[in-house]
Protein backbone atom coordinates (compact mmCIF):
# COMPACT_ATOMS: atom_id res chain seq x y z
CA UNK A 1 0.00 0.00 0.00
CA UNK A 2 1.28 3.43 -0.85
CA UNK A 3 0.54 6.93 0.34
CA UNK A 4 1.46 8.60 -2.91
CA UNK A 5 4.23 9.25 -5.40
CA UNK A 6 7.07 11.74 -5.19
CA UNK A 7 8.74 12.21 -8.57
CA UNK A 8 7.22 8.86 -9.50
CA UNK A 9 8.74 7.14 -6.48
CA UNK A 10 6.16 5.37 -4.25
CA UNK A 11 5.89 6.52 -0.64
CA UNK A 12 4.66 3.80 1.74
CA UNK A 13 1.37 4.22 3.58
CA UNK A 14 3.09 3.20 6.82
CA UNK A 15 3.83 6.83 7.70
CA UNK A 16 0.15 7.73 7.36
CA UNK A 17 -0.98 4.88 9.60
CA UNK A 18 1.63 5.83 12.20
CA UNK A 19 0.64 9.53 12.17
CA UNK A 20 -3.05 8.66 12.47
CA UNK A 21 -2.30 6.31 15.38
CA UNK A 22 -0.46 9.10 17.20
CA UNK A 23 -3.42 11.44 16.71
CA UNK A 24 -6.01 8.88 17.76
CA UNK A 25 -4.08 7.96 20.90
CA UNK A 26 -3.06 11.50 21.75
CA UNK A 27 -4.46 14.02 24.23
CA UNK A 28 -6.88 15.48 21.64
CA UNK A 29 -8.30 12.16 20.50
CA UNK A 30 -11.78 12.98 21.81
CA UNK A 31 -11.95 15.93 19.40
CA UNK A 32 -11.31 13.75 16.33
CA UNK A 33 -14.14 12.53 14.11
CA UNK A 34 -15.62 9.08 14.53
CA UNK A 35 -13.65 6.43 12.56
CA UNK A 36 -15.37 5.59 9.32
CA UNK A 37 -17.33 8.83 9.14
CA UNK A 38 -17.06 11.26 6.24
CA UNK A 39 -15.22 13.68 8.52
CA UNK A 40 -12.75 10.91 9.39
CA UNK A 41 -12.10 10.31 5.69
CA UNK A 42 -11.39 14.02 5.30
CA UNK A 43 -8.97 13.84 8.24
CA UNK A 44 -7.13 10.92 6.64
CA UNK A 45 -6.68 12.80 3.38
CA UNK A 46 -5.62 15.96 5.26
CA UNK A 47 -2.94 14.04 7.20
CA UNK A 48 -1.81 12.38 3.98
CA UNK A 49 -1.33 15.77 2.33
CA UNK A 50 0.66 17.01 5.33
CA UNK A 51 2.93 13.97 5.04
CA UNK A 52 3.38 14.47 1.30
CA UNK A 53 4.30 18.11 1.89
CA UNK A 54 6.88 17.04 4.44
CA UNK A 55 8.30 14.41 2.08
CA UNK A 56 8.51 16.93 -0.77
CA UNK A 57 10.37 19.43 1.40
CA UNK A 58 12.72 16.73 2.70
CA UNK A 59 13.61 15.98 -0.93
CA UNK A 60 14.08 19.65 -1.75
CA UNK A 61 16.19 20.20 1.37
CA UNK A 62 18.46 17.35 0.24
CA UNK A 63 18.65 18.72 -3.30
CA UNK A 64 19.60 22.18 -2.03
CA UNK A 65 21.92 20.76 0.63
CA UNK A 66 20.12 22.70 3.34
CA UNK A 67 21.31 22.28 6.94
CA UNK A 68 18.81 19.75 8.24
CA UNK A 69 20.21 16.98 10.45
CA UNK A 70 19.44 13.30 10.02
CA UNK A 71 17.08 13.52 13.00
CA UNK A 72 15.02 16.16 11.23
CA UNK A 73 16.15 19.07 13.37
CA UNK A 74 17.32 22.18 11.59
CA UNK A 75 20.99 22.83 12.25
CA UNK A 76 21.51 25.43 14.97
CA UNK A 77 17.89 25.36 16.16
CA UNK A 78 16.28 23.76 19.16
CA UNK A 79 14.69 20.35 18.57
CA UNK A 80 10.94 19.89 18.55
CA UNK A 81 8.06 21.44 16.64
CA UNK A 82 7.69 25.13 15.88
CA UNK A 83 4.59 27.12 16.73
CA UNK A 84 2.93 29.59 14.35
CA UNK A 85 0.65 32.36 15.46
CA UNK A 86 -2.89 32.38 14.09
CA UNK A 87 -2.21 34.95 11.39
CA UNK A 88 0.77 33.00 10.06
CA UNK A 89 -1.15 29.70 10.13
CA UNK A 90 -4.02 31.21 8.18
CA UNK A 91 -1.61 32.72 5.67
CA UNK A 92 0.02 29.36 4.99
CA UNK A 93 -3.15 27.28 5.04
CA UNK A 94 -3.84 24.41 7.42
CA UNK A 95 -1.89 21.70 5.54
CA UNK A 96 1.25 23.77 5.00
CA UNK A 97 1.07 25.23 8.51
CA UNK A 98 0.91 21.73 10.05
CA UNK A 99 3.85 20.59 7.93
CA UNK A 100 5.82 23.73 8.84
CA UNK A 101 5.22 23.24 12.55
CA UNK A 102 6.11 19.55 12.52
CA UNK A 103 9.03 19.34 10.10
CA UNK A 104 12.40 21.07 10.29
CA UNK A 105 12.88 20.28 6.60
CA UNK A 106 9.79 22.30 5.71
CA UNK A 107 11.07 25.21 7.80
CA UNK A 108 14.50 25.00 6.17
CA UNK A 109 12.99 25.01 2.68
CA UNK A 110 10.72 27.90 3.66
CA UNK A 111 13.76 29.94 4.72
CA UNK A 112 15.61 29.05 1.52
CA UNK A 113 12.74 29.77 -0.86
CA UNK A 114 11.77 33.07 0.77
CA UNK A 115 15.20 34.39 1.76
CA UNK A 116 15.16 37.22 -0.80
CA UNK A 117 11.48 38.14 -0.50
CA UNK A 118 10.88 41.74 0.57
CA UNK A 119 7.78 43.96 0.44
CA UNK A 120 7.99 46.59 -2.25
CA UNK A 121 8.27 50.29 -1.28
CA UNK A 122 4.85 50.75 -2.88
CA UNK A 123 3.37 48.06 -0.61
CA UNK A 124 4.88 49.70 2.47
CA UNK A 125 3.63 53.14 1.43
CA UNK A 126 0.16 51.77 0.72
CA UNK A 127 0.04 50.05 4.09
CA UNK A 128 1.12 53.22 5.86
CA UNK A 129 -1.56 55.22 4.04
CA UNK A 130 -4.25 52.79 5.14
CA UNK A 131 -3.18 52.36 8.74
CA UNK A 132 -1.31 55.50 9.79
CA UNK A 133 -2.50 57.33 12.90
CA UNK A 134 -1.44 60.73 14.19
CA UNK A 135 1.24 60.79 16.90
CA UNK A 136 0.14 60.84 20.52
CA UNK A 137 0.96 64.05 22.38
CA UNK A 138 2.79 63.77 25.69
CA UNK A 139 3.82 66.61 27.96
CA UNK A 140 7.12 66.49 29.83
CA UNK A 141 6.19 68.24 33.07
CA UNK A 142 8.22 69.49 36.01
CA UNK A 143 6.62 69.50 39.44
CA UNK A 144 8.08 70.75 42.70
CA UNK A 145 8.89 67.16 43.66
CA UNK A 146 10.04 65.75 40.32
CA UNK A 147 9.31 65.27 36.60
CA UNK A 148 6.99 63.02 34.63
CA UNK A 149 5.26 62.61 31.28
CA UNK A 150 1.50 62.74 30.86
CA UNK A 151 -1.23 62.91 28.26
CA UNK A 152 -2.60 66.48 28.48
CA UNK A 153 -6.15 65.12 28.48
CA UNK A 154 -5.46 63.23 31.72
CA UNK A 155 -4.51 66.40 33.63
CA UNK A 156 -6.98 68.57 35.54
CA UNK A 157 -8.67 70.75 32.92
CA UNK A 158 -7.79 74.06 34.57
CA UNK A 159 -4.11 73.10 34.94
CA UNK A 160 -3.89 71.90 31.33
CA UNK A 161 -5.40 75.15 30.03
CA UNK A 162 -3.01 77.25 32.12
CA UNK A 163 0.00 75.30 30.87
CA UNK A 164 -1.12 75.71 27.24
CA UNK A 165 -1.29 79.51 27.55
CA UNK A 166 1.73 80.06 29.79
CA UNK A 167 4.94 81.43 28.22
CA UNK A 168 7.63 78.77 27.66
CA UNK A 169 9.55 77.93 30.81
CA UNK A 170 7.10 79.63 33.18
CA UNK A 171 5.69 77.96 36.26
CA UNK A 172 1.92 78.00 36.67
CA UNK A 173 -0.15 77.45 39.78
CA UNK A 174 -3.81 76.53 39.59
CA UNK A 175 -5.51 75.61 42.85
CA UNK A 176 -3.38 72.94 44.56
CA UNK A 177 -1.30 72.24 41.44
CA UNK A 178 2.00 73.82 40.45
CA UNK A 179 3.79 72.72 37.29
CA UNK A 180 6.04 73.78 34.42
CA UNK A 181 5.65 72.51 30.86
CA UNK A 182 9.20 71.57 29.90
CA UNK A 183 8.55 70.02 26.47
CA UNK A 184 5.78 68.72 24.21
CA UNK A 185 6.53 65.29 22.78
CA UNK A 186 4.97 63.62 19.76
CA UNK A 187 5.01 59.82 20.25
CA UNK A 188 4.52 57.85 16.99
CA UNK A 189 1.73 55.27 17.20
CA UNK A 190 2.61 53.32 14.07
CA UNK A 191 5.37 50.69 14.26
CA UNK A 192 7.47 50.01 11.19
CA UNK A 193 5.19 47.91 8.96
CA UNK A 194 8.05 46.40 6.94
CA UNK A 195 8.68 43.35 9.18
CA UNK A 196 5.00 42.32 9.24
CA UNK A 197 4.67 42.92 5.51
CA UNK A 198 7.82 40.92 4.83
CA UNK A 199 6.47 37.98 6.83
CA UNK A 200 3.20 38.11 4.89
CA UNK A 201 5.04 38.35 1.56
CA UNK A 202 7.26 35.39 2.49
CA UNK A 203 4.26 33.25 3.38
CA UNK A 204 2.50 34.12 0.12
CA UNK A 205 5.66 33.39 -1.91
CA UNK A 206 6.14 30.03 -0.20
CA UNK A 207 2.52 29.00 -0.80
CA UNK A 208 2.86 29.84 -4.51
CA UNK A 209 6.15 27.94 -4.76
CA UNK A 210 4.77 24.94 -2.89
CA UNK A 211 1.64 24.79 -5.05
CA UNK A 212 3.82 24.59 -8.17
CA UNK A 213 6.07 21.92 -6.68
CA UNK A 214 3.14 19.83 -5.49
CA UNK A 215 1.51 19.95 -8.92
CA UNK A 216 4.74 18.91 -10.65
CA UNK A 217 6.16 16.34 -8.27
CA UNK A 218 3.47 14.83 -6.03
CA UNK A 219 0.72 12.30 -6.61
CA UNK A 220 -1.80 11.48 -3.87
CA UNK A 221 -3.45 8.10 -4.32
CA UNK A 222 -7.20 7.64 -4.19
CA UNK A 223 -8.73 5.15 -1.80
CA UNK A 224 -6.63 6.14 1.22
CA UNK A 225 -9.66 5.63 3.43
CA UNK A 226 -9.85 1.99 2.30
CA UNK A 227 -6.32 0.55 2.49
CA UNK A 228 -7.62 -2.95 1.85
CA UNK A 229 -8.69 -2.07 -1.69
CA UNK A 230 -6.31 -4.01 -3.99
CA UNK A 231 -6.81 -1.41 -6.73
CA UNK A 232 -5.51 1.41 -4.52
CA UNK A 233 -1.92 1.63 -5.83
CA UNK A 234 -3.10 2.03 -9.42
CA UNK A 235 -5.90 4.53 -8.69
CA UNK A 236 -4.28 7.89 -8.08
CA UNK A 237 -4.31 11.52 -9.10
CA UNK A 238 -2.01 14.52 -9.03
CA UNK A 239 -2.25 16.77 -5.99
Amino acid sequence: MILGLLDGRPLPRTALDERLAVLRNGPRSTALPRPGSSEDRQLIRWVAQVLLTEALCEAVAAERELPVTASGTASGTAPGPARLDQQAAVGLGSITAAAYEGSAAVRAVYDSVTAEVEPSPADVAHYRALTSRPPVTRWHLVLPDGTFEADPDTLPTALAEALRTAPPGEWVTVGPWTALLLATLAIPQDPDPAPALRDAARRAAFVRWLDRERAQRLTLVDGLEHPGDPAQPDNHHRH
